[in-house]
């Protein structure tokens, strides 16, 4: 028999987790089949019900349906609840557990993929949207000295910065524009400044823009305007490409309880992307 996975998303065509969870059961001797699909924008619910009676063990949750996910589930792990959305799917009989991988697999790929220390070291995370929130709690977990969240809208970072109730890490909040000047240890892009027609900084505002050890653009598959100022300042620098492969190798992990080795899949996806962009 087997088993059936899927990861829902609109748009879903450009997709890598059905490459990266085919690669996963082969070196681990699973069998299963893991498709992309698109669901409607105002059908997410009827499209996830469809594949669940028809066998579907699992699913992975991308843009825009996270929150709606984390709205169908019956449970949710407390991962998922820190969260406030959801990315990953387990269906067993009546019962749909929600779970959140997404933080975890940037703080794998931070420690583990790129050796970057965050106990100790001063955080900047940019932006207080969904993704902002999804890797809150992992990232306080690993005790920075401080976190300071920074936003367009001030409003929405103090709300995400109450949020996070963590004693030991001092957290802050302001405006993008208040960062002018500050310098961090790690810099964490989780805005969507480059997905736009036009490809901009966070930091086109900021005067002098703050500086940084380490820069992190959690968008993958190409250089955007982020991760070129980051360059030029001669910060080192990722994508989140490796985020990607690490909170993927999680969820198959909660399905089928073999953890897989993410670094010969991480440098194959990276491979095929660099033939695709020359």
């Amino acid at each position: 028999m087997t088993d059936h996975y899927a990861v829902f998303g609109n748009p879903i065509a450009h997709s890598r987790s059905p490459r990266i969870h085919a690669m996963f059961a082969a070196q681990t001797g699973q069998v299963l089949d893991y498709q992309a699909r698109l669901a409607p924008l105002d059908g997410f619910a009827a499209a996830l019900h469809d594949f669940i009676v028809n066998g579907g063990r699992g699913a992975n949750v991308t843009v825009p349906f996270k929150l709606e996910a984390h709205a169908l589930a019956t449970q949710l792990t407390a991962r998922a609840q820190a969260a406030g959305a959801v990315n990953t799917l387990s269906f067993d009989g009546n019962t749909i557990l929600g779970d959140n991988t997404d933080g975890l697999g940037l703080v794998r790929d931070l420690t583990q993929n790129h050796h970057c220390e965050l106990k100790a070291r001063r955080i900047l995370l940019l932006g207080a949207g969904g993704a902002a929130r999804g890797v809150l709690e992992p990232l306080l977990d690993q005790s920075p000295a401080l976190l300071f969240i920074a936003n367009r809208t001030l409003h929405k970072a103090q709300l995400l910065a109450v949020a996070a109730k963590n004693s030991a890490t001092c957290i802050e909040a302001s405006s993008l524009e208040a960062l002018a000047g500050h310098s961090f240890d790690v810099i964490i892009n989780a805005t969507s400044s480059g997905l736009g027609a036009v490809d901009a900084s966070p930091f086109d505002s900021v005067s002098p823009a703050p500086t940084g050890e380490f820069f992190y653009d959690m968008m993958y598959g190409r250089e955007t305007a982020f991760m070129r100022h980051a360059r030029a300042s001669g910060a080192r620098v990722a994508d989140g490409l490796g985020m990607l492969v690490e909170q993927a190798a999680e969820a198959f992990y909660v399905w089928r309880e073999v953890r897989p080795d993410t670094a010969p899949v991480l440098a194959a996806i990276r491979t095929e992307l660099n033939h695709q962009q020359q």
